[in-house]
């Protein structure tokens, strides 16, 4: 799938998350021993939440960001917004949801005016769409002067001692869970597939600036397999 290009590439994309959206939770906490849970409060810190903020979670799937937000910060205003129906319907479906607000939402044409929101959070997004600078200037451009932006993603590994352990789980543990676990095999190659061709953690920093946002930093997580961005408008 990440030979595709444009809007065949999109549409795949849309297509495989609404088969593996029943299962999607599950899945993740399976493949990163329950990391992810972990990654996303780590997000939500980071965003700075305060008392009425708006808060996007862009490309939400089925909520965690947005659940996680009203954890820490109850009195703030999240909005999830993601462009698979299915997996929107999965979030709203969980028990104790508590996130009210949905939208369905292309991250290259947001639907929202400038200067919207107080923070912009991203869970596993920008690995998946097709023009990474106008995804990044998007949000830039519904952020409130000041607002902070969290990036959470796959990156591409330094090489190291545990390289091959690491391919070794990506190439073969993670497909075979997901055929096991959603039934849906493929879908867990393209995970592997569009890590190895995502950006470095280094070069998604540099979008991010040249985007627009400052004071951009970066941390790995994963034995450099993960990589939470941050900045500001």
């Amino acid at each position: 799938m990440t030979h595709l290009r444009d809007e065949t590439r999109a549409r795949s994309v849309r297509d495989m998350f609404a088969r593996i959206a029943p299962r999607y939770d599950i899945m993740n906490r399976v493949m990163t021993a329950g990391q992810d849970v972990r990654w996303r409060r780590e997000v939500i810190r980071r965003a700075e939440l305060r008392l009425g903020d708006r808060v996007l979670d862009l490309g939400a799937g089925t909520g965690d960001l947005a659940r996680e937000a009203l954890r820490q910060c109850p009195t703030c205003r999240p909005l999830a917004a993601d462009f698979t129906l299915e997996m929107m319907l999965a979030g709203k479906r969980r028990l104790g949801n508590s996130v009210k607000d949905w939208s369905a939402s292309d991250a290259l044409r947001l639907p929202f005016p400038d200067s919207t929101f107080d923070a912009v959070v991203s869970g596993f997004l920008l690995r998946n769409v097709i023009d990474i600078p106008l995804a990044l200037r998007e949000q830039v451009r519904v952020l409130k002067p000041g607002g902070r932006w969290v990036s959470l993603d796959t990156t591409r590994p330094r090489r190291h001692l545990l390289s091959p352990i690491i391919h070794f789980h990506m190439r073969s543990i993670i497909p075979a869970l997901g055929h096991l676990i959603t039934g849906e095999k493929d879908a867990y190659t393209y995970l592997p597939d569009s890590t190895e061709q995502f950006l470095s953690a280094e070069d998604l920093a540099t979008r991010a600036r040249h985007a627009g946002f400052r004071q951009v930093g970066f941390a790995r997580r994963m034995f450099g397999t993960i990589a939470i961005h941050w900045g500001r408008k």
